[in-house]
Protein backbone atom coordinates (compact mmCIF):
# COMPACT_ATOMS: atom_id res chain seq x y z
CA UNK A 1 0.00 0.00 0.00
CA UNK A 2 1.28 3.48 -0.91
CA UNK A 3 0.85 5.98 1.89
CA UNK A 4 0.15 9.47 0.53
CA UNK A 5 1.80 12.71 1.57
CA UNK A 6 3.30 12.13 5.00
CA UNK A 7 4.99 14.27 7.63
CA UNK A 8 7.46 12.86 10.15
CA UNK A 9 8.35 15.06 13.12
CA UNK A 10 11.74 14.10 14.49
CA UNK A 11 12.54 12.46 11.17
CA UNK A 12 16.28 13.04 11.54
CA UNK A 13 16.35 11.02 14.74
CA UNK A 14 16.99 7.34 15.36
CA UNK A 15 13.50 5.94 14.85
CA UNK A 16 12.37 8.76 12.58
CA UNK A 17 15.09 8.21 10.00
CA UNK A 18 14.25 4.50 9.78
CA UNK A 19 10.60 5.44 9.30
CA UNK A 20 11.57 7.79 6.46
CA UNK A 21 13.43 4.93 4.76
CA UNK A 22 10.41 2.64 5.03
CA UNK A 23 7.97 5.28 3.77
CA UNK A 24 10.16 6.01 0.77
CA UNK A 25 10.12 2.32 -0.10
CA UNK A 26 6.33 2.58 -0.17
CA UNK A 27 6.34 5.59 -2.49
CA UNK A 28 5.27 8.18 0.06
CA UNK A 29 5.86 11.91 -0.45
CA UNK A 30 7.70 12.84 2.76
CA UNK A 31 8.34 16.05 4.67
CA UNK A 32 10.52 15.92 7.79
CA UNK A 33 10.12 18.47 10.59
CA UNK A 34 13.10 18.58 12.93
CA UNK A 35 14.99 21.16 14.98
CA UNK A 36 18.10 18.92 15.09
CA UNK A 37 18.44 19.24 18.86
CA UNK A 38 19.00 15.49 18.98
CA UNK A 39 18.42 14.39 15.38
CA UNK A 40 21.42 14.14 13.06
CA UNK A 41 21.36 15.44 9.47
CA UNK A 42 23.61 12.54 8.45
CA UNK A 43 20.82 10.12 9.37
CA UNK A 44 19.01 11.46 6.30
CA UNK A 45 22.04 12.06 4.11
CA UNK A 46 21.38 9.02 1.94
CA UNK A 47 17.82 10.20 1.13
CA UNK A 48 18.22 13.99 1.27
CA UNK A 49 17.36 14.44 -2.42
CA UNK A 50 14.15 12.42 -2.08
CA UNK A 51 12.51 14.27 0.80
CA UNK A 52 11.76 17.79 2.02
CA UNK A 53 13.29 18.83 5.34
CA UNK A 54 11.99 21.82 7.31
CA UNK A 55 14.11 22.91 10.26
CA UNK A 56 11.70 24.22 12.88
CA UNK A 57 10.68 24.12 16.53
CA UNK A 58 7.24 22.58 16.90
CA UNK A 59 6.94 23.90 20.46
CA UNK A 60 6.36 27.29 18.84
CA UNK A 61 3.55 28.07 16.41
CA UNK A 62 4.91 29.10 13.04
CA UNK A 63 5.02 28.76 9.29
CA UNK A 64 5.91 25.07 9.65
CA UNK A 65 2.25 24.37 10.44
CA UNK A 66 1.30 25.30 6.87
CA UNK A 67 3.35 22.34 5.64
CA UNK A 68 0.43 20.16 6.78
CA UNK A 69 -1.73 21.31 3.90
CA UNK A 70 -2.82 18.25 1.88
CA UNK A 71 -1.03 15.89 4.29
CA UNK A 72 -2.67 12.50 4.71
CA UNK A 73 -0.57 10.83 7.43
CA UNK A 74 1.16 12.61 10.31
CA UNK A 75 3.75 10.65 12.30
CA UNK A 76 4.57 12.51 15.51
CA UNK A 77 7.91 11.34 16.87
CA UNK A 78 9.59 14.61 17.89
CA UNK A 79 10.24 14.83 21.62
CA UNK A 80 12.92 15.52 24.17
CA UNK A 81 14.03 12.25 25.74
CA UNK A 82 16.25 11.15 28.65
CA UNK A 83 15.54 11.01 32.36
CA UNK A 84 18.12 13.26 34.00
CA UNK A 85 17.66 16.31 31.73
CA UNK A 86 13.90 16.10 32.27
CA UNK A 87 14.49 16.31 36.03
CA UNK A 88 16.87 19.22 35.61
CA UNK A 89 14.84 21.14 33.01
CA UNK A 90 11.18 20.13 33.25
CA UNK A 91 10.00 23.30 31.49
CA UNK A 92 11.92 22.38 28.34
CA UNK A 93 10.28 18.96 28.33
CA UNK A 94 6.83 20.39 28.85
CA UNK A 95 7.33 22.88 26.03
CA UNK A 96 8.61 20.24 23.61
CA UNK A 97 6.54 17.20 24.47
CA UNK A 98 3.25 18.79 25.53
CA UNK A 99 3.05 22.19 23.85
CA UNK A 100 4.70 20.76 20.75
CA UNK A 101 2.05 18.06 20.55
CA UNK A 102 -0.70 20.64 21.04
CA UNK A 103 0.67 22.72 18.13
CA UNK A 104 0.88 19.63 15.94
CA UNK A 105 -2.70 18.65 16.71
CA UNK A 106 -4.04 22.12 16.02
CA UNK A 107 -2.34 22.10 12.63
CA UNK A 108 -3.74 18.61 11.95
CA UNK A 109 -7.20 19.89 12.85
CA UNK A 110 -6.88 22.96 10.61
CA UNK A 111 -5.76 20.98 7.58
CA UNK A 112 -7.94 17.93 8.22
CA UNK A 113 -5.11 15.40 8.32
CA UNK A 114 -6.48 11.90 7.69
CA UNK A 115 -4.44 10.02 10.32
CA UNK A 116 -2.12 10.77 13.24
CA UNK A 117 0.29 8.17 14.60
CA UNK A 118 1.80 9.22 17.94
CA UNK A 119 4.86 7.59 19.44
CA UNK A 120 4.25 7.28 23.16
CA UNK A 121 6.50 5.76 25.81
CA UNK A 122 6.13 2.71 28.01
CA UNK A 123 7.80 4.79 30.72
CA UNK A 124 4.27 5.97 31.56
CA UNK A 125 3.78 2.66 33.43
CA UNK A 126 6.59 3.44 35.86
CA UNK A 127 7.09 0.34 37.98
CA UNK A 128 4.13 -1.89 37.06
CA UNK A 129 2.47 -4.47 39.27
CA UNK A 130 2.18 -7.15 36.57
CA UNK A 131 4.23 -8.54 33.69
CA UNK A 132 3.77 -8.66 30.83
CA UNK A 133 2.20 -5.22 31.17
CA UNK A 134 -1.11 -4.48 29.48
CA UNK A 135 -2.30 -1.10 28.22
CA UNK A 136 -4.83 -1.07 31.06
CA UNK A 137 -2.08 -0.99 33.71
CA UNK A 138 -2.04 1.95 36.10
CA UNK A 139 -0.14 4.99 34.83
CA UNK A 140 2.74 5.83 37.20
CA UNK A 141 5.28 8.15 35.56
CA UNK A 142 8.41 8.43 37.70
CA UNK A 143 10.03 11.51 36.12
CA UNK A 144 9.06 14.49 33.90
CA UNK A 145 10.01 12.83 30.60
CA UNK A 146 7.57 9.99 31.26
CA UNK A 147 4.86 12.38 32.39
CA UNK A 148 5.17 14.73 29.41
CA UNK A 149 5.06 11.88 26.91
CA UNK A 150 1.91 10.61 28.60
CA UNK A 151 0.34 14.08 28.58
CA UNK A 152 1.10 14.24 24.85
CA UNK A 153 -0.75 10.96 24.40
CA UNK A 154 -3.73 12.28 26.36
CA UNK A 155 -3.86 15.31 24.05
CA UNK A 156 -3.79 13.11 20.96
CA UNK A 157 -6.61 10.92 22.23
CA UNK A 158 -8.69 13.94 23.29
CA UNK A 159 -8.28 15.74 19.97
CA UNK A 160 -9.18 12.50 18.23
CA UNK A 161 -12.38 12.23 20.28
CA UNK A 162 -13.49 15.87 20.19
CA UNK A 163 -12.32 16.96 16.73
CA UNK A 164 -12.69 13.63 14.94
CA UNK A 165 -9.03 13.34 14.01
CA UNK A 166 -8.27 9.64 13.42
CA UNK A 167 -5.34 8.83 15.71
CA UNK A 168 -3.45 5.89 17.18
CA UNK A 169 -0.88 5.96 19.99
CA UNK A 170 1.90 3.37 20.19
CA UNK A 171 3.68 2.90 23.53
CA UNK A 172 7.20 1.80 22.69
CA UNK A 173 9.39 -0.48 24.81
CA UNK A 174 13.22 -0.18 24.76
CA UNK A 175 13.82 0.35 21.06
CA UNK A 176 17.32 -0.35 19.73
CA UNK A 177 19.03 -0.56 16.35
CA UNK A 178 21.42 1.25 14.00
CA UNK A 179 21.50 5.05 14.35
CA UNK A 180 20.48 4.92 18.01
CA UNK A 181 21.39 8.27 19.51
CA UNK A 182 25.05 8.76 20.38
CA UNK A 183 25.19 12.28 21.79
CA UNK A 184 23.81 14.09 24.78
CA UNK A 185 23.40 12.76 28.28
CA UNK A 186 23.92 9.31 29.69
CA UNK A 187 21.15 7.16 28.28
CA UNK A 188 20.17 3.99 26.45
CA UNK A 189 22.15 0.87 27.22
CA UNK A 190 23.11 -0.09 23.66
CA UNK A 191 24.63 3.28 22.79
CA UNK A 192 26.58 3.27 26.05
CA UNK A 193 27.80 -0.31 25.65
CA UNK A 194 28.81 -0.04 21.98
CA UNK A 195 30.87 3.09 22.61
CA UNK A 196 32.54 1.31 25.53
CA UNK A 197 33.24 -1.73 23.35
CA UNK A 198 34.90 0.41 20.67
CA UNK A 199 37.05 2.07 23.34
CA UNK A 200 37.97 -1.29 24.93
CA UNK A 201 36.41 -0.17 28.20
CA UNK A 202 34.31 -2.31 30.57
CA UNK A 203 30.54 -2.23 30.28
CA UNK A 204 28.94 -0.24 33.10
CA UNK A 205 26.19 -2.60 34.26
CA UNK A 206 23.60 -1.18 36.64
CA UNK A 207 23.17 -3.31 39.76
CA UNK A 208 23.83 -7.00 39.21
CA UNK A 209 22.60 -6.95 35.59
CA UNK A 210 19.71 -9.34 36.20
CA UNK A 211 17.13 -6.62 35.48
CA UNK A 212 15.32 -7.33 32.22
CA UNK A 213 14.13 -5.13 29.37
CA UNK A 214 11.80 -5.66 26.43
CA UNK A 215 14.44 -4.83 23.80
CA UNK A 216 12.61 -4.21 20.52
CA UNK A 217 14.41 -3.85 17.19
CA UNK A 218 13.72 -0.64 15.32
CA UNK A 219 12.45 -2.25 12.11
CA UNK A 220 9.77 -4.07 14.10
CA UNK A 221 8.65 -0.74 15.54
CA UNK A 222 8.54 0.79 12.05
CA UNK A 223 6.39 -2.09 10.85
CA UNK A 224 3.88 -1.40 13.61
CA UNK A 225 3.80 2.31 12.83
CA UNK A 226 3.07 1.72 9.17
CA UNK A 227 0.36 -0.82 9.92
CA UNK A 228 -1.19 1.69 12.34
CA UNK A 229 -1.14 4.36 9.64
CA UNK A 230 -2.70 2.05 7.06
CA UNK A 231 -5.41 0.80 9.42
CA UNK A 232 -8.89 2.18 9.97
CA UNK A 233 -8.27 2.25 13.72
CA UNK A 234 -8.76 5.42 15.74
CA UNK A 235 -8.65 6.21 19.44
CA UNK A 236 -6.58 3.11 20.17
CA UNK A 237 -3.51 2.86 22.42
CA UNK A 238 -1.24 -0.13 21.89
CA UNK A 239 1.99 -1.48 23.34
CA UNK A 240 4.76 -2.16 20.86
CA UNK A 241 7.49 -4.46 22.13
CA UNK A 242 9.25 -7.70 21.36
CA UNK A 243 6.89 -9.68 23.54
CA UNK A 244 9.97 -10.99 25.38
CA UNK A 245 12.32 -9.64 28.01
CA UNK A 246 16.07 -10.06 28.31
CA UNK A 247 18.55 -9.33 31.07
CA UNK A 248 21.32 -6.77 30.73
CA UNK A 249 23.71 -9.63 31.45
CA UNK A 250 22.44 -11.37 28.30
CA UNK A 251 23.30 -8.25 26.28
CA UNK A 252 26.81 -8.24 27.75
CA UNK A 253 27.21 -11.91 26.90
CA UNK A 254 26.22 -11.27 23.28
CA UNK A 255 28.53 -8.26 22.97
CA UNK A 256 31.46 -9.83 24.82
CA UNK A 257 33.74 -7.94 27.20
CA UNK A 258 34.49 -7.03 30.79
CA UNK A 259 31.99 -5.55 33.23
CA UNK A 260 32.01 -3.02 36.07
CA UNK A 261 28.91 -2.77 38.24
CA UNK A 262 27.42 0.59 39.22
CA UNK A 263 24.67 1.41 41.77
CA UNK A 264 21.08 0.52 40.99
CA UNK A 265 19.03 3.65 40.28
CA UNK A 266 15.74 4.71 41.91
CA UNK A 267 12.57 4.84 39.83
CA UNK A 268 13.72 2.17 37.38
CA UNK A 269 11.72 -1.05 37.10
CA UNK A 270 13.43 -4.41 37.47
CA UNK A 271 11.57 -5.49 34.35
CA UNK A 272 9.94 -4.00 31.28
CA UNK A 273 7.87 -6.48 29.31
CA UNK A 274 5.06 -5.56 26.94
CA UNK A 275 1.86 -7.48 26.53
CA UNK A 276 1.50 -7.04 22.76
CA UNK A 277 -1.73 -9.00 22.36
CA UNK A 278 -3.68 -5.90 21.36
CA UNK A 279 -1.24 -4.91 18.59
CA UNK A 280 -1.17 -8.50 17.31
CA UNK A 281 -4.96 -8.63 17.17
CA UNK A 282 -5.78 -5.15 15.87
CA UNK A 283 -2.83 -4.55 13.55
CA UNK A 284 -2.05 -8.13 12.54
CA UNK A 285 1.51 -7.23 13.53
CA UNK A 286 4.19 -9.24 15.26
CA UNK A 287 7.91 -8.64 15.89
CA UNK A 288 10.26 -10.41 13.48
CA UNK A 289 13.79 -9.72 14.74
CA UNK A 290 15.26 -11.83 17.55
CA UNK A 291 17.63 -10.34 20.09
CA UNK A 292 20.52 -12.33 18.65
CA UNK A 293 19.78 -11.04 15.14
CA UNK A 294 19.38 -7.47 16.34
CA UNK A 295 22.62 -7.44 18.31
CA UNK A 296 24.37 -8.89 15.25
CA UNK A 297 23.14 -5.94 13.17
CA UNK A 298 24.32 -3.52 15.84
CA UNK A 299 27.80 -5.05 15.83
CA UNK A 300 27.91 -4.91 12.03
CA UNK A 301 27.22 -1.18 12.28
CA UNK A 302 29.35 -0.48 15.36
CA UNK A 303 31.42 2.24 13.65
CA UNK A 304 28.39 4.53 13.96
CA UNK A 305 29.25 4.88 17.66
CA UNK A 306 32.93 5.73 17.15
CA UNK A 307 32.39 9.37 18.18
CA UNK A 308 29.91 8.63 20.96
CA UNK A 309 30.73 9.56 24.58
CA UNK A 310 32.55 6.82 26.47
CA UNK A 311 31.05 6.58 29.94
CA UNK A 312 32.73 5.21 33.05
CA UNK A 313 31.82 4.89 36.73
CA UNK A 314 32.82 8.46 37.63
CA UNK A 315 31.19 10.22 34.69
CA UNK A 316 27.97 8.24 35.14
CA UNK A 317 27.89 9.06 38.87
CA UNK A 318 28.23 12.74 38.05
CA UNK A 319 25.63 12.65 35.28
CA UNK A 320 23.06 10.81 37.41
CA UNK A 321 23.59 12.72 40.67
CA UNK A 322 20.23 14.52 40.42
CA UNK A 323 18.54 11.26 39.46
CA UNK A 324 19.41 9.87 42.89
CA UNK A 325 18.74 13.22 44.58
CA UNK A 326 15.17 13.63 43.33
CA UNK A 327 13.95 10.04 42.87
CA UNK A 328 15.40 8.32 45.93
Amino acid sequence: MILGKSIVTGGAGFIGSHLVDALLERGSDITVLDNFSTGRPQNLGHVSEKIQVIECDISQSGAWQDSLKDVEIFFHLAALADIVPSIENPENYYQSNVNGTFNVLEACRKYKVKKVVYLASSSCYGIPDKYPTKETAEIRPQYPYALTKYLGEKLVMHWSQVYDIPAVSLRLFNVYGPRARTSGTYGAVFGVFLAQKLANKPYTVVGNGTQTRDFTFVTDVIGAMIKAAESDLSGEIMNIGSGQHYSVNQIVELLGGDVVNIPKRPGEPDCTWADITKARDLLNWSPQVSLQQGVGVMLDNIDYWVDAPVWDEDSIAKATKKWFQFLS
